[in-house]
């Protein structure tokens, strides 16, 4: 099950980015009851993705980007930010949506403003950094390795 989360979290940080833009079209178009569902689910969805995310970093601990060097720089980049912006997503979406079932419009749009960008970049780059580490530059493990000693070519024969 550990190795599946990774794709998993990634799953869920694109279903949070989907629903955010969902939520922000509903928004825009008037449809203040469906926003509010989206939203709703939006932070569910995030929450579960925190859960796994957890999970599977307690139990595996850090995974080292093995890219090549100009590459990390760009790696690094995108994932202390991520990581910065994510610690704060949980209180700002907490906040704004608290706000939003109270019907406090007003302060509600005002944390709104910040919230959704954050919330959004933290999703995408959650989905980038996945493919950059599991995808693009993946950890090569023993078992991913070709046994040389006992793999045969087409057209050849074991000797």
């Amino acid at each position: 099950m550990l190795a599946w989360l990774p794709s998993i979290n990634a799953a869920l940080n694109a279903t949070a980015t989907v629903l955010l833009v969902l939520g922000y079209i509903q928004i825009k178009r008037g449809q203040e009851r469906s926003h509010k569902y989206v939203m709703l689910a939006a932070f569910v969805v995030s929450m579960l993705f925190l859960t796994c995310y957890l999970i599977y970093h307690a139990r595996v601990g850090h995974v080292e980007f093995t890219g090549p060097a100009a590459v990390a720089k760009i790696y690094y980049g995108i994932l202390i930010s991520h990581i910065l912006l994510a610690i704060c997503v949980p209180f700002l979406a907490g906040r704004t949506i608290y706000l939003g079932l109270r019907d406090r419009r007003v302060p509600h749009r005002r944390w709104a403003v910040w919230t959704f960008p954050i919330w959004l970049y933290v999703s995408i780059t959650g989905v980038v950094i996945y493919l950059m580490l599991y995808h693009l530059h993946p950890v090569a493990r023993p078992d991913d390795k070709i046994n040389t000693i006992t793999s045969v070519m087409p057209g050849e024969s074991a000797q």
